[in-house]
């Protein structure tokens, strides 16, 4: 099939349309995290349960985002946009009804869904449509899509709940998601052939079981007593791994189409890099959790000002965006990656340091140090972890990376309100203390995480310039 690649305003529109859902996506999840406190009194549930508005919605993403490319080969992309649209509005609608908690946890799951499809299309429509001496302003158009969305979610969403309540927020949304799906409907192209070919049906069934009972044995852990439940289910989620890797291994020496191509893992660079941007997801989504409820359930501030904590340091990283990968250009991948997870490490030094005092503004200070370090690193170290494979599996590393950052952010959003509410739990009748304790507890796990991250990325630049040295003496 023959596609002319043009700017013209089909082009814009259908990247508009995508944008939307995608950027609504992003919206609603950071938005929602301000609301934890809210809802927990509406519905009547713990903080462990509460979780899963945002945890359940990363969880249908890790599921969906692996199968983007085989939807993008089977079927049109106009079908997949409404497909993704009608599940958005379908999830928006629910989420705004919901009678009951589990009825707005449905309508996140349908949104999660609806994103899952939408992100991937987004880019797919760029990198196929797009003129290429235009390619990378609109590369950096969608990153950048991606990295306003957190920095306006929290306080849009503080606002809301402030004034008009939680429900708001799925209305506001409402419009523009009707205005993405007409867009979409008349402006979509096809521009690649649609092909058949075999869905690895068992492979994505494992994958789903072994993520759902991973983010269970987390929530498990947040009961605050000692049961085997937990100890079952990571036991499922290590059982389905194992019959992952076998299945897709079997696939692959046959000459099947496996799910994810897992032979990516046999670079060693590859895995460490993957493991520092699995673990930066991690303690995002954490601090995305931890942050809000604390202000406002120990500090006392309302829902607005809880979410404009954030909002100067999301501000802060969707400036390194579109600027984070020309420093990489110019200093090379280790420079910048090491000095973003420094600041990583030394914002959660200050948390843990300044916590028991800690005011609104030391909180936003401390979590600039933190975005800054994102932002310099998260992207910088997605590209360096692709530029370690060879040419024919970066599709395959691509898809790897992503699913590992939604699965790591629904991970750490659970593990962080397990530790919250087993201290909770265990002191019933000072809310506000057990909470604090809980924080402080968090924060101190993701420092040690933070530093692992760090290690797992030093190691990784080593092992490259091992294998960059050896290739040289080889040539010669």
């Amino acid at each position: 099939m023959q596609f002319e690649r043009r700017l013209d305003m089909r082009l814009i529109f259908s990247i508009v349309a995508a944008g939307i859902l995608s950027f609504t996506g992003v919206v609603i999840e950071t938005a929602m995290n301000v609301t934890f406190p809210s809802l927990m009194k509406e519905f009547s549930v713990s903080t462990s349960l509460v979780q899963w508005i945002t945890t359940g919605y990363l969880l249908v993403l890790a599921v969906v985002i692996p199968i983007s490319g085989y939807l993008k080969e089977r079927f049109l992309m106009k079908r997949l946009f409404l497909v993704s649209g009608a599940l958005f509005i379908l999830g928006t609608l629910l989420g705004a009804w919901s009678p009951a908690f589990m009825v707005l946890l449905l309508g996140r799951l349908l949104q999660g869904a609806g994103t899952g499809i939408a992100l991937p299309l987004m880019f797919n429509i760029i990198m196929e449509q797009a003129p290429l001496n235009r390619l990378g302003v609109m590369v950096g158009a969608g990153m950048l899509v991606c990295a306003l969305a957190p920095a306006v979610g929290p306080s849009i969403g503080g606002y809301i709940v402030s004034l008009f309540g939680w429900r708001m927020i799925f209305w506001a949304v409402l419009p523009l998601l009707v205005i993405s799906f007409i867009l979409g409907g008349l402006s979509v192209r096809q521009s690649s052939e649609i092909s058949v070919r075999p869905f690895d049906s068992p492979g994505l069934l494992y994958l789903a079981a072994g993520f759902t009972c991973l983010l269970m044995g987390c929530t498990e852990l947040g009961h605050g007593r000692i049961s085997l439940m937990p100890v079952l289910l990571f036991i499922g989620f290590l059982l389905a791994l194992f019959l992952f890797r076998s299945r897709e291994k079997r696939l692959i020496d046959r000459g099947g189409s496996p799910l994810l191509n897992i032979r990516a893992f046999r670079n060693r660079a590859f895995v460490l890099g993957a493991l520092g941007l699995s673990l930066l997801q991690f303690i995002c989504l954490a601090l995305g959790f931890l942050i809000p409820s604390f202000s406002q359930i120990v500090t006392g501030e309302n829902a607005f000002k809880a979410g404009c904590i954030l909002l100067p340091g999301c501000i802060v990283g969707a400036l390194f965006a579109p600027i984070s990968g020309r420093i990489y250009d110019r200093f090379g991948a280790k420079k910048p990656i090491l000095l973003g997870s420094s600041f990583i490490i030394l914002s959660l030094v200050l948390f843990n340091s300044t916590l028991s005092g800690a005011s609104t503004w030391i909180l936003t200070v401390c979590y600039l140090f933190f975005a800054a370090g994102q932002g310099l690193s998260v992207g910088n170290i997605l590209t360096y972890s692709l530029s370690v494979l060879e040419k024919g599996m970066k599709p395959d590393g691509n898809a790897i990376c992503n699913t590992v950052q939604q699965l790591s952010g629904a991970v750490g959003t659970a593990a962080a309100a397990a530790i919250v509410s087993a201290s909770q739990l265990s002191m019933p009748f000072d809310f506000s203390g057990a909470t604090a304790r809980g924080t402080a507890d968090a924060f101190l796990v993701l420092l040690v995480l933070a530093v692992l991250q760090f290690v797992s990325l030093f190691f990784s630049f080593r092992k490259e310039e091992r294998n960059e040295r050896r290739q040289t003496i080889e040539d010669r």
